[in-house]
């Protein structure tokens, strides 16, 4: 009886675990899931046969290891801090290991001793980096089939509200974690645009947005990731005029984001200290200068030239103009920001969510230039059961049961984006009403 493991029972393991736990007797399987609250775990199992519960205490490494030795197959669905810790557990003990997150340096240094041990560790096998990966790895190899060379490839995804969800003049709530969401995009982006190497600092990346449409939910602003040029390897388009990854949020969105960028309230690297009873508007105050006319909002307006309504809008919903107190007093600005947005963009349990993502390629064909438009949007039915647990767990636990039925042969270090495991993970998708549809012109 094969065995697996995850660790981590959080928001984006549910459809994981559901997906793996259902078919373990029909398919001799034993299931063990880990995490530091036992009771969310085994909520999550809901006592399904031939499943466990086990505790996890990562700090305690003779700990860790023998609950990693009890498996076969090893899901780290922790944070990405912890993957290399638990991938080299895994190495050592003869496990294979899989994750939805990013491949990192850490476990490309141990790629030569998987590969000698035989060992099958895939990474980037989630929403993004994954799904993306793998529909437009479907595209670009089928356009090589005919002969055709990829000219441009964007590729854009969000986690963000489906319309009904849509009730603040953000129309965003979290959906993932906060903090990645207030640091998102810090370091400077690199893509390449008609065959130009473009680099666009933090502080003029939210300003440097494209407007993206889907059909039936309007528009969204689109700003490049952090580091666009190293796919050219991973999608083996080095040659390629243009490149560039992005991210989405509702249209709008950046405009008023740039505001906390600008007055430095995303910033993580310092420390800051309120006296008890503060407010938002003292902690936004705090960033302006100092005047004995002039109201916060007049300042504001002198340090923002471009302030508009929808802007003022957006931070006065958020309670900036009042005498609300602070959650938090004390900790950088990105953290008490961070603070401040959780009590405001919570997923309520009614609340569903939205993934949108979007592939725009051009084409060179025996015909002109052909271009293509790939769309997926997916709706969550639940602030629990939602469109990025998904979509980052689906195609994970996918690739498992793959792998444990023999329909995946490879070995090493791998990404989803050779056919044999791309192709069946998105057949399967589409079983689950994740699909995308295309549109092509000349």
């Amino acid at each position: 009886m094969k065995t697996i493991l995850i660790l981590g029972a959080g928001k984006s393991s549910t459809y994981l675990i559901d997906y793996l736990a259902d078919s373990c007797v029909e398919k001799g399987r034993k299931l063990l899931l880990a995490d530091l609250d036992p009771n969310l775990a085994k909520s999550k199992l809901k006592d399904r046969p031939q499943t466990e519960v086990e505790e996890m205490d990562l700090e305690n490494p003779q700990s860790r290891r023998n609950l990693i030795a009890k498996a076969d197959v090893v899901i780290s669905m922790l944070p990405a801090m912890m993957h290399p810790v638990v991938a080299k557990d895994s190495l050592d003990l003869g496990k294979h290991f899989f994750t939805a997150s990013y491949e990192s340096d850490a476990l490309r240094e141990m790629a030569p001793e998987i590969e000698k041990r035989g060992l099958f560790f895939l990474n980037e096998c989630g929403l993004d980096p994954g799904i993306d990966h793998m529909s437009a790895m479907k595209i670009i190899d089928t356009a090589r089939s005919k002969g055709e060379d990829i000219l441009s490839f964007k590729s854009y995804c969000g986690g963000l509200l489906a319309p009904e969800s849509e009730d603040n003049p953000w129309k965003y709530k979290f959906t993932w974690n906060p903090r990645n969401v207030v640091l998102a995009g810090q370091g400077t982006s690199r893509f390449i645009e008609n065959g130009e190497l473009k680099y666009v600092p933090y502080h003029r990346l939210f300003r440097r947005v494209e407007t993206i449409k889907f059909p039936g939910l309007g528009e969204f602003d689109g700003y490049p990731n952090r580091d666009s040029l190293s796919y050219r390897h991973v999608y083996h388009l080095e040659n390629i005029p243009t490149l560039l990854r992005g991210t989405l949020r509702r249209a709008g969105f950046c405009k008023a984001w740039d505001v906390f960028v600008q007055l430095g309230m995303t910033d993580d690297s310092f420390l800051m200290k309120f006296p008890g009873g503060s407010t938002y508007r003292q902690f936004l105050n705090a960033f302006l200068p100092w005047s004995d006319t002039l109201t916060v909002e007049e300042k504001l307006a002198e340090e923002i030239p471009d302030l508009d309504f929808s802007m003022f809008e957006k931070l006065q919903w958020l309670g900036f103009f009042e005498h609300r107190p602070l959650p938090r007093g004390e900790g950088s600005p990105a953290q008490i920001l961070q603070a401040i947005l959780e009590k405001d963009w919570q997923l309520l349990p009614e609340d569903r969510d939205m993934i949108v993502m979007q592939h725009q390629l051009q084409i060179k064909t025996a015909s002109g230039i052909k271009k293509v438009t790939s769309s997926l949007v997916e709706i969550g039915k639940d602030s629990r059961y939602t469109a990025m647990a998904k979509t980052v767990g689906l195609p994970l636990a996918i690739a498992v049961d793959l792998f444990l039925e023999g329909k995946i042969k490879s070995k090493g270090l791998c990404l989803p984006v050779v056919p044999e495991i791309y192709e069946p993970i998105l057949n399967e998708l589409e079983k689950h009403q994740i699909r995308f549809v295309e549109e092509e012109w000349i």
